[in-house]
């Protein structure tokens, strides 16, 4: 992809919930080969940076967590099977239902996990440790209160096709916030709302298909997704727009 300017500052983005904590334990270094598992944060790995690191968005978390999502319903679903896949229980609200059954019946079809819901018709959920929410509000430019609000172990993931007039207000109170390709006069509105740097700025209105600006009140970073191919199969290939 055409990478935009690198994003400097801190190694570590910090989108992930840190790992949990083990006694700390030592190998030989003939050992280290055998070593497969991965270390770093603990979430969904949603695609790779510019250096090719793998991203992760820890959107499960013991606290209540926000995020705005301004772009594709595409991007929106691969986060939510992904989600699914670490064991959070997924509830859509949606005005457009027909667009999220080939989810739900990929996932093994009602009581699978990923539940569908009128807007303003989502029931409590109850979650907890064991059983973590994730909530996708599909709902349009201007999406309505929520019946159901970000808590302990139940986050909530706002979609957003551009940047209407609620865009601003659900930015300030999100932890994590995506932007993708928007338009010029979008991307200068989004800089000053971030606090973006002018080059990404400028890059926003340019962002293939696929990548997103992620960015948390520490960091920001560029992350382009690469399907697997039963996503591929599922959803098709990356799209901005639907």
């Amino acid at each position: 992809m055409s990478v935009p300017v690198p994003v400097r500052g801190r190694g570590r983005l910090g989108l992930g919930l840190p790992g949990v904590r083990r006694p700390t334990h030592t190998v030989r270094p003939e050992q280290l080969a055998s070593l497969a598992l991965p270390v770093g944060d603990d979430g969904v790995v949603i695609g790779v940076d510019e250096e090719g690191r793998p991203a992760v968005l820890g959107v499960v978390r013991p606290t209540p967590y926000d995020v705005t999502l301004i772009g594709g319903l595409w991007t929106a679903q691969v986060l939510a099977l992904r989600a699914a896949a670490t064991g959070a229980r997924i509830v859509v609200e949606t005005g457009r239902a027909a667009a999220w059954e080939g989810l739900v019946r990929a996932a093994g079809g009602d009581g699978c996990g990923i539940a569908l819901h009128e807007v303003g018709r989502v029931p409590p959920q109850g979650p907890s440790a064991g059983s973590p929410v994730v909530v996708v509000r599909d709902c349009g430019t201007r999406p309505p209160r929520g019946r159901v609000a970000a808590g302990p172990w139940q986050s909530v993931v706002t979609l957003l096709p551009y940047l209407s007039p609620v865009a601003s207000g659900l930015m300030e109170k999100s932890s994590l916030v995506g932007i993708q390709r928007v338009s010029p006069g979008e991307a200068e509105q989004i800089g000053h709302l971030m606090r973006l740097g002018s080059g990404e700025t400028r890059s926003l209105p340019t962002l293939t298909d696929g990548v997103t600006l992620w960015r948390t009140r520490r960091d920001r970073r560029f992350v382009m997704i690469h399907p697997t191919d039963a996503e591929s199969g599922l959803l098709g290939s990356a799209r901005r727009m639907d």
